[in-house]
This record gives structure tokens, sequence and C-alpha cells, in this order.
């Protein structure tokens, strides 16, 4: 395996390239576009690189469907790191662009809901085709294949276009959530501020079958960040759900929710447990009475006592 390349969701000029540069250990390491998420994170199976970053969550769409259904499938990875990026858009055509010459429009199809109500005001007769990439949108603008590109004004300079207009966004405070994956392997340690991340499929399909994956989490006080359903593949109706989860697989609460799940469902692929981007553990909300790892370890205790008699 090359430890020392970090692949990411390419081309040159993306939001992945910049949200990978505010690592520090970036740059340290050889920086490698891939021209898909699944190429990305193949990267990643096939040892061509350490770890991999791509976008999992945008703060106007929800989950990025491409990363959650290769993370679902596939030889098992895991999640190391996450990065929060502001997300604002440019318009960019080639020199001499006017907004009445703009016929054709790309960018990757995460970014036209963030830009809808713009297009519709401003260029309400253009085509949409969406792009690998939204900076893969500005190079087909460069080869002509397309009159203007929605990307992040920085990538003007890397495809020789200019920003015909800037900090386009329907939602304001926009961001998105972007994951370091690499092979499994023992979680980092605890913060106080972590998140946790799994996915989870259901048995029977019944009355109250998402409800009970939901109680293993609820009766131990753990706070959900983020569900989302995906279809299986195996039929209409069949599906599996993305969860994050507030704490660390470490915690008492979160460990013991996940082995319930584990009891109930046919699988559970564990995603990681890693710090929250942007979280201090005093910005966490105080733990529900009953829930800290000190309550479970008297619990348990008693209940030896308990079985021995000395209750």
């Amino acid at each position: 395996m090359s430890a020392t390349r970090y692949a990411y969701l390419g081309p040159e000029g993306t939001f992945t390239e910049v949200a990978l540069r505010t690592l520090p250990e970036a740059a340290t390491r050889e920086l490698v576009p891939m021209v898909s998420v699944p190429a990305a994170l193949d990267a990643v199976r096939n040892g061509e690189a350490a770890a991999a970053l791509v976008p999992i969550e945008n703060s106007v769409e929800g989950g990025i469907t491409a990363t959650l259904d290769e993370l679902t499938s596939g030889a098992p990875l895991m999640i190391y790191r996450e990065v929060l990026l502001s997300i604002t858009f440019a318009l960019l055509v080639r020199p001499g662009t006017e907004l009445s010459d703009i016929k054709t429009v790309t960018a990757h199809p995460a970014a036209q809901p963030q830009v809808r109500n713009w297009l519709a005001a401003h260029l309400p007769n253009a085509v949409w085709e969406s792009s690998a990439s939204n900076a893969d949108g500005a190079r087909l603008v460069q080869e002509g294949r397309f009159d203007a590109a929605f990307a992040g004004e920085f990538a003007a300079a890397t495809y020789g276009l200019e920003p015909l207009v800037t900090e386009i966004h329907d939602a304001a405070n926009a961001q998105t959530r972007f994951v370091l994956v690499g092979r499994p392997a023992r979680p980092s340690a605890p913060t106080g501020a972590d998140k946790t991340s799994v996915v989870i499929w259901l048995g029977a399909d019944r009355p109250g079958a998402l409800l009970e994956l939901l109680q293993e989490f609820a009766v131990r006080g753990v706070n959900l960040m983020l569900i989302q359903s995906r279809p299986t593949g195996q039929g209409i109706g069949n599906y599996c759900f993305a969860v994050d989860a507030e704490g660390h697989i470490a915690d008492r609460r979160v460990g013991e929710a996940l082995m319930g799940l584990k009891r109930i469902c046919p699988n559970v692929r564990f995603l990681g447990s890693y710090p929250r981007a942007g979280v201090t553990p005093d910005e966490v909300s105080p733990l529900r009475t009953g829930t800290s790892d000190l309550d479970f370890t008297d619990a348990a205790d008693w209940l030896a006592r308990s079985q021995d008699g000395r209750a």
C-alpha cells in the first residue's frame, strides 16, 4: 500500500481538493485526483492510496448517495476524519462569454439543488447536464462542450476560465461534509466530541421494525445526527439505513447500542468512530442521566453483586 498517497474526488480544483488541503497531513502526502467517488475509494481498497477524501453529506440535500452506497457495499472501509467546508459557487465561463450567451450549464449533481433558484431566475432556459465533479464541469467548459459551469471560484485559473458571477448559493451558510476513508483498523481514541457511523440492515419487513432499531439508541441516550435509507438492490421495499450517532464506540452507551443492533439485525457494518469537525468537548450536549460510562459500570457492578447475593 502507498502510505504517502491520498486520493480525492477530482480533477484538480474540486471542493474536495480544497477540503483535503485543510488537513495538516495533506502537506506531506501525494494528492491524487480520481474521476469519481467509487474510483477514489477503490484506490484505497486495492492499495493504491492510504486514504481517500470524498463528500458524504451537504446541508441542502442531505447524504451523498454515491458515497453512502460505496461505503455500504464492497470490501469494508472506515471513516477516520471529517471535514466541513462552506460552499458557494461561481459561474465559470470562457473569456468573453456574456450571461446572454449561456445556453448550457454543468456541475456535479449535488450542486444543482444549491443553485436551482439562481438558475431559474437568471438562466431559465439554460439546459443543465451533470458532470462527474464541479471541476470536471469546468474542464468541459474549457473544452467547449458547455457554455458555463458552477464550481468554486478558485477553479477558474486552473482551467483558463473567468468567474462571470460569484457568491452563488440558494441557501445561506451551505456546507458540505467530507470524510477521510481508509482500510479498517482500530479507531482513534475518544476525544469527548465524536461521531460513530454505521449501516444497519432491517430484518423482516413488518410494522415497528425500524422503531426497534431506533430504540436501541434511544434507551441508551444516544443522539442520532443522520439517518438515511438506501435500497439494498434486493428488490422493492428492501432497505438499509446509514446512521450517524453522537459518541464513540468506546463509550458504553454507544457500544451497547451497537451490540443491541447486532443481536436483532441481519447485518451491521461499522464505518468508524472519529472526531466531530468543528466541535469541542465543551460544546457537546450533556448526557442524559443514567447514560454515562460510570452509570453503566455502576449498573454492571450492582448486577454482579446481586448475582452473588451481595446487593
